[in-house]
């Protein structure tokens, strides 16, 4: 699935199922989900916990659909952004240049 196709389910799916929400509290999703994630890693780092693949799947998808339910409701293409953000992160070297990416 392209990121255009994913932001128009999820457009669909969200506004049906969450007509109320500000622009901004899927963001708010994102950090809750990521924040999971790393403490999932945290405990395995720690010999507390195992996490499996599955949970590190259920986490990184739920992080792309909250995003492309933000994206939605801030008028922006995922796919235009990741591009964008591609484009200049692409273009760093940091063994090259270690203190910047791009130059000493």
């Amino acid at each position: 699935m392209d990121f255009d196709t994913l932001q128009s389910v999820v457009k669909k799916w969200a506004t049906h199922n969450f007509p109320n929400t500000k622009p901004y509290q899927p963001l708010l999703g994102v950090a809750e989900e990521v924040g999971e994630l790393c403490h999932a890693h945290l405990k395995i780092e720690q010999g507390i916990r195992k996490c499996s693949q599955e949970d590190k799947f259920d986490a990184v998808g739920d992080i792309i659909i909250y995003l492309a339910d933000y994206c939605n409701r801030n008028d922006i293409s995922m796919e235009h952004a990741v591009l964008f953000a591609w484009e200049n992160a692409s273009k760093r070297d940091w063994i090259k240049y270690s203190s910047n990416g791009v130059s000493e």
